[in-house]
């Protein structure tokens, strides 16, 4: 029994030693079994660097590069060129959020020309972002579904195109979806610009009017 209550004794100091002594201060190095990332080899903020010749540890952008979000005029801003319509969602308009008031709206915003120069841009991104899980077709049969992701929503099943069916999503639908995700899809909002995705909708629109044209899709 002796040896119980020793083992007892000894399990609630170790106990106590780990959880106890929690929020306590202390000017001695902590013990951390799991660092968490908490030390990392990186230069803080307005901080010195003797790396570099300067001295100082924050460094200018590489000269040429874009912004995430934005694109190089086709002539600079003294020859008139006003500036492009990029970057992300920063207002309450259907062409920033697919909505107009508390529903989604359908159609294009009055921003964008939905001309064959949008539909080649989102051509491009929809490879590069959606094609993996709703197929180069838009029928849902992407690289994924042979993984058993069987979820990607069909753009060419019957009725995609006819608003009073339910399976027909606005415009304004397939951007909220976009920008903040659904289901097993998670958000590209931080990913793909406001204009992007809005070319991305017009290049589906387009693979959509193949498969009626097809006979495919009703």
């Amino acid at each position: 029994m002796k040896y119980f209550f020793l083992s007892y004794f000894f399990i609630a100091v170790i106990i106590v030693a780990a959880a106890g002594t929690r929020g306590s201060k202390s000017e001695r190095t902590p013990i951390e079994i799991f660092a968490d990332m908490d030390h990392q080899a990186k230069v803080k903020y307005q901080a010195a660097s003797a790396f570099f010749a300067d001295g100082i540890g924050a460094r200018m952008p590489v000269a040429h590069i874009v912004p995430m979000g934005f694109e190089v005029p086709e002539k600079p801003a003294a020859e008139g060129a006003k500036p492009p319509v990029f970057g992300f969602s920063n207002g309450l308009d259907f062409y920033s959020t697919g909505k107009v008031g508390d529903f989604y709206g359908d159609g294009f915003p009055t921003e964008l020309a939905a001309d064959a120069k949008l539909i080649e841009r989102g051509q491009q991104r929809y490879n590069i972002y959606c094609s993996v899980c709703h197929g180069a077709s838009g029928n849902g049969k992407g690289v994924t579904s042979s993984y058993g992701i069987l979820t990607a929503y069909n753009f060419q099943q019957p009725g995609a195109l006819e608003p009073a069916n339910a399976a027909f999503r606005p415009t304004g639908a397939i951007f909220d979806v976009i920008t903040h995700g659904k289901g097993l899809m998670g958000p590209y909002g931080g990913a793909i610009p406001v204009r992007d995705r809005w070319a991305i909708i017009a290049y589906i629109r387009t693979l959509q009017d193949a498969g009626k044209a097809a006979g495919g899709i009703q």
